[in-house]
């Protein structure tokens, strides 16, 4: 079963996918402010693409913004596509 788990220092953040207990991607964001995060790199095992996995985690961050009321920057070139394709997470977007 694949899950993701959230981890948050005072500066630092990330979403960590795991399948079971093994850890198959992780997407990091730096904390900017009180009312922002910037979403600075997402990766995922090759062995699982094309399942959907990097979306995932990004739409794990656009949920806790959203449950936050804080705003993304999305700076990864992944994150930045998934922004630039999907028109219902636009308004977490800084």
């Amino acid at each position: 079963m694949i899950t993701v788990k959230h981890q948050q220092s005072e500066s630092k953040g990330q979403f960590v996918l795991l399948d079971t207990d093994k850890q198959i991607g992780i997407m990091t964001y730096s904390v900017a402010g009180t009312d922002k995060i910037i979403i600075d790199h997402t990766e995922v095992d090759p062995a699982y693409k094309g399942q959907g996995l990097g979306e995932k985690l990004v739409m794990a961050g656009v949920d806790f913004a959203r449950e936050q009321k804080i705003k993304i920057l999305p700076l990864c070139p992944y994150a930045k596509s998934i922004f630039a394709k999907k028109e219902d997470i636009q308004d977490v977007r800084f």
